[in-house]
C-alpha cells in the first residue's frame, strides 16, 4: 500500500532524500478527510418563517397568536355589594333608639333615694346645694342640651350608686368631668358630693330609705 502514495524515484535526487507523496492519487483513492474544528456552524433560526419540506405539506398558520405567558390573567367581574341600607334603616328605626336611651325618671330615683338617707346625717345647706345640683342636671337633660354618652354614662352611675358600688360610680363621675366638662359642670359637683357622702352612711340606713322610695314608688304608680 505504501508504494500507491510514493511516486517513482527521481534519478536527480539523492538516495537519502525524502520520498514525495502524490495528491492526485490519495484524492483519486478516497483517502482520509480531516474534520475542520474551527468551522462556525450558524445558530438555529428560533423565529421566522420555517422552510417547507421537501414533498411535505406546508405548515399550518394558527389564525390566533400564542398566549404570552409573562401576560396577567383575564380579570373576574367584581360582585357587587350587598345594600346596606336595612342595617343602617335597622338602627335608626324609634325602637332601637328607644333601647339606647337612657331613663332620667330611674335615674332620679336614684339620686333621690342617696339624698333622702342623706339628710338624717349631713348639714342641711350641703344637702340643699345637692338638691340645687340635682334639679340644674334634670333641666339641661330635659332641654336636650346632654350628648348621649352623657346620658348613659349618668345611667350607669346611677346602677353603680343603686348596688352599693361607690368606687365605680365615682370613677364614672370622674371621667365625665375629664372627657365632658362642658356638659357636666355646673351639675357634677352635686353628684361629687352626693357620692362621698352616701357612701359614709350605714348599711341599715340605706336599706330603710331604699325601702321607703320603693313604697311611694309603688303608690305613686298607675291605678
Amino acid at each position: 500500500m505504501e508504494e500507491l502514495y510514493i511516486k517513482p524515484g527521481n534519478q536527480e535526487r539523492g538516495w537519502n532524500d525524502p520520498p514525495q507523496f502524490s495528491y492526485g492519487l490519495q484524492t483519486a483513492q478516497g483517502g482520509p478527510k480531516r474534520n475542520l474544528l474551527n468551522k462556525r456552524v450558524p445558530p438555529p433560526q428560533l423565529q421566522g418563517p420555517q422552510s417547507p419540506v421537501p414533498g411535505g405539506a406546508p405548515p399550518p398558520i394558527h389564525s390566533t397568536p400564542p398566549l404570552n405567558p409573562l401576560a396577567p390573567p383575564p380579570c373576574a367581574a367584581a360582585t357587587p355589594l350587598p345594600p346596606c341600607s336595612a342595617p343602617k334603616q335597622h338602627a335608626d328605626s324609634p325602637s332601637a333608639q328607644s333601647e339606647c336611651e337612657p331613663d332620667l325618671d330611674d335615674i332620679n330615683v336614684v339620686l333621690n333615694w342617696a339624698l333622702t338617707a342623706c339628710r338624717q346625717s349631713v348639714k342641711k345647706q350641703v344637702c340643699d346645694d345637692v338638691e340645687r345640683r340635682l334639679k340644674i342636671l334634670e333641666e339641661v337633660w330635659r332641654a336636650g342640651k346632654l350628648s348621649l354618652p352623657v346620658r348613659r354614662r349618668m345611667s350607669l352611675l346611677a346602677e353603680e350608686m343603686k348596688s352599693r358600688k361607690w368606687a365605680r360610680a365615682d370613677e364614672i363621675h370622674r371621667a365625665l368631668i375629664v372627657d365632658y366638662v362642658n356638659e357636666v359642670s355646673q351639675w357634677m359637683v352635686g353628684i361629687k358630693r352626693l357620692i362621698a357622702e352616701t357612701r359614709q352612711l350605714s348599711a341599715d340606713t340605706l336599706d330603710q330609705n331604699q325601702n321607703q322610695e320603693a313604697l311611694h314608688g309603688a303608690e305613686a304608680g298607675p291605678e
